[in-house]
């Protein structure tokens, strides 16, 4: 190879780097995403939030048409976020419709976990559905055990149904969903996330929530925050408070 090439190699890599750089810089600081749903065909969006958010300034996000919140209120057997009583009272507060999540976790009974979610969230009717968080990212190492597993999520899931009268919606990833949903809980609604594409469920099963980012910038939170959308109207939405 003569010296030119080299040289000529070496400043083809060295840009090649530098663009990847800052690709990824833009795209993990929020400036860009790859999913941007169109409002006519999901007009009711929202957020999902965590103590990750820090504190949030919740009278900023109702001006920004921000129509519900899915808070996180706890984890396993014992966790409680630090942030959700603050955060469930101010977005109760404001024109938000607001539900409640549990991190899922392997390593702990089923109806504990269920218990920890019920002293935790208030039974309202007025509430979106509970939600459960089912994911292996952040979870203990338990995927050989699973009819373990699914057994603890059935118990957890009919303790909270037996409890608030709403059916669980399974918040999921798709490698979740593909390796222990697609044939069971079938009667439970799928908020999905997937932000790469639109999703599409297999055997025609349709989501009810969509989170299409992780990367949303709203004013009122000084952190990156989960967007996402309804997949009907918002009539259809309503319905879920009732």
């Amino acid at each position: 190879m003569t010296k030119k090439r080299i040289i000529y190699t070496s400043i083809c890599l060295a840009i090649a780097f530098i663009s990847f750089i800052g690709i990824r810089y833009v795209y993990n600081s929020g400036y860009i995403r790859l999913n941007y749903p169109s409002v006519e065909l999901y007009p009711v969006h929202g957020i999902d939030v965590s103590h990750h958010q820090k504190k949030i300034y919740w009278d900023k996000l109702d001006k920004q048409k921000v129509q519900f919140a899915f808070i996180k209120a706890t984890e396993g057997g014992d966790f409680k976020d630090t942030r959700f009583v603050e955060n469930w009272q101010q977005a109760k507060n404001l024109n938000i419709a607001v539900g409640a999540y549990h991190f899922f976790t392997f390593c702990k009974d089923g109806e504990l976990q269920a218990l920890n979610f019920i002293g935790s969230v208030p039974k309202d009717s007025t509430n979106l559905p509970p939600i459960i968080d089912l994911e292996f990212s952040g979870n203990c190492s338990k995927e050989n055990y699973r009819e373990d597993i699914l057994h603890e999520i059935d118990l957890y899931i009919k303790t909270i149904e037996a409890h608030y009268g709403k059916k669980v919606v399974i918040y999921t990833t798709w490698e979740f969903y593909k390796k222990y949903l697609t044939q069971n809980f079938t009667e439970n609604p799928i908020w999905i996330r997937d932000i790469q594409t639109t999703p599409q469920l297999d055997n025609d099963r349709e989501w009810l929530f969509w989170q299409y980012t992780n990367r949303g910038e709203l004013e009122g939170i000084e952190t990156l925050v989960d967007l996402n959308v309804f997949s009907g109207t918002r009539h259809e939405f309503e319905k879920l408070m009732k």
